[in-house]
C-alpha cells in the first residue's frame, strides 16, 4: 500500500519533467545544432547579421574568426561566437 501511494505522488512530477523536456530543452537543443551547422557551414559571399546587428558579408571563414566586409573599405576579423544568423537570398 505504501509503495503505491509513493508511485502516485510521484507520477506528477515526472509528468512535469517529461512535457517540460519535449516542450523547452528539447527544441532549444535542437535550435543550438542547427545555429552550430550554420555557423561551421560559412562560405565566402554569405551575408550575415552579427549579435550587434551589424549586417555584413563573409570573405574568408577561418578557424575561430571570420574575415567579413561591411562596406567596400571596411574589412573586420568576426569572432564565430558573434554571428546570429545568416540572411538567406
Amino acid at each position: 500500500m505504501q509503495e503505491q501511494n509513493l508511485l502516485t505522488s510521484l507520477l506528477p512530477l515526472v509528468a512535469i519533467f517529461a512535457i517540460f523536456y519535449f516542450l523547452v530543452i528539447r527544441p532549444q537543443q535542437k535550435q543550438q545544432k542547427q545555429h552550430a551547422e550554420m555557423i561551421s557551414n560559412l562560405a565566402k559571399g554569405d551575408k550575415i547579421i552579427t549579435n550587434g546587428g551589424l549586417i555584413c558579408e563573409v570573405i574568408k571563414p577561418e578557424e575561430d574568426f571570420i574575415k567579413v566586409k561591411l562596406n567596400d573599405d571596411v574589412i573586420v576579423r568576426l569572432s564565430r561566437d558573434f554571428v546570429a544568423k545568416k540572411i538567406e537570398a
